[in-house]
């Protein structure tokens, strides 16, 4: 059997060409993110660019290799979740490529002309709905019955290409802020709402039930609601921000809620690992990501607090725990898993993994960290991105020398 690696073996299964295509993407946000934060901690000039550089990071982190992330594991999972026939991977090349390319141009186009950039988000959020209405018709095709992770991660490809589309007109507008609030309500609406309920749905298969013998994490409509209720608030916010005497009002009972799902969340957490042994390796990367959930909650209520008191810069504390400690966690487990089981390897977390992911907590740490401003706050955000992007290139380079290779044990996909 020839081992080595070629191209074309990227094309014998979705989750193949998709996951290198992310990987690519990873990486390569990862390095450019490092670039700027070490070229600026070293007073070097950057070229400012046609768009703000935080937009550009923003826009990369939700909805460049996350999408394709998604898009790799549910044409590979779903169908089966489904009880339907596999879409083809000749029907799938097209849209990942796209997806992926898009993102590239945005990345490159950032710093030339807002235009380039512009083009790249329109052919992104076109391989998107093109993505989603593949997805869509796996569903309206299916008679399983249950489909409501599948209907629901549905659901969150629309809301992510809807926000797309949102980011790809602001940005030809100029209307900055606007595109911001498009990208946030993207986090929540579709990158955590896909992440939350695919991890639902894996989950049971190998934990026990929760406290209350249940699913470990609850209902899945208490984490669905909870990133819902996040991705509208975005627009609360912003319709609210005129009204001065009501900015008050909300902030607070925006943060109170807050706090009191980050307290479920974490209570639920605390319930598991007290019911679970947490030896497993991939297990315990899946609870420290759901703690991570419940603890971005909590300091997104704190934040707000610190907001009313003149301190707004918090928030970014607050999403970087969800995005880095939560989000990235779970990616990390899950695609790991999903590669493993699709490659002929043992489902494990091993040495070289798990330094990884201990890597990524001290980078979230440095980032919530750097959040809170003072002297050390640059020093702080570049050496969590040069983790971040060290983290990105080394998982990158591993897992994308499977991709391109056949199974060691001989079997399809």
């Amino acid at each position: 059997m020839d081992l080595r690696w070629h191209p074309r073996h990227l094309l014998l299964a979705p989750h193949r060409l998709a996951f290198f295509l992310a990987m690519v993407l990873l990486a390569a946000s990862g390095l450019w993110w490092a670039w700027l934060q070490v070229s600026q901690l070293s007073n070097v000039a950057v070229h400012a660019g046609a768009v703000p550089v935080s937009l550009t990071h923003a826009a990369l982190m939700v909805f460049g290799f996350f999408p394709l992330f998604f898009s790799g594991f549910l044409f590979t999972a779903g169908p089966k979740w489904l009880r339907v026939e596999p879409r083809p991977v000749r029907v799938l090349r097209a849209p990942l490529t796209l997806l992926a390319g898009g993102w590239l141009v945005w990345l490159g186009g950032a710093h030339a002309s807002r235009a380039a950039a512009c083009a790249g988000a329109v052919l992104a959020c076109t391989a998107m709905a093109w993505i989603s209405v593949s997805f869509w018709r796996l569903l309206l095709c299916s008679r399983a019955q249950d489909q409501k992770h599948a209907r629901m991660v549905g659901v969150a490809f629309v809301v992510g290409t809807s926000c797309a589309a949102g980011l790809a007109a602001s940005v030809a507008l100029g209307e900055w802020g606007l595109a911001r609030q498009f990208v946030l309500s993207a986090l929540w609406g579709f990158a955590a709402l896909v992440f939350v309920t695919v991890a639902h749905r894996m989950l049971p298969f190998f934990s026990p039930p929760g406290p209350d013998e249940g699913h470990p994490w609850g209902a899945l409509a208490l984490l669905a609601g909870a990133a819902g209720f996040e991705a509208l608030a975005v627009w609360v916010d912003a319709v609210l921000a005129a009204a001065t005497e009501w900015v008050g009002a909300w902030t607070l009972l925006h943060g109170v809620l807050e706090l009191a799902l980050g307290g479920v969340l974490l209570w639920r957490a605390w319930g598991w690992a007290k019911r679970q042994s947490l030896h497993n390796r991939l297990l315990r990367m899946f609870y420290l990501g759901f703690a991570w959930l419940g603890l971005a909650f909590v300091l997104h209520g704190v934040a707000r607090g610190a907001a009313l008191l003149g301190h707004p810069q918090w928030q970014l504390g607050a999403l970087h725990a969800l995005t880095m400690g939560c989000l990235a966690s779970l990616m990390l487990a899950m695609v790991t898993r999903v590669s493993c089981g699709n490659s002929g390897r043992s489902q494990v977390a091993d040495s070289v993994l798990w330094a990884l992911f201990n890597l990524l907590q001290l980078a979230t740490v440095l980032r919530v960290a750097a959040a809170l401003g003072g002297a050390a706050a640059p020093a702080l955000l570049a050496l969590a991105a040069m983790l971040w992007a060290t983290i990105s290139l080394v998982w990158a380079l591993r897992l994308g020398s499977w991709y391109g290779r056949l199974r060691p044990d001989g079997r399809a996909g």
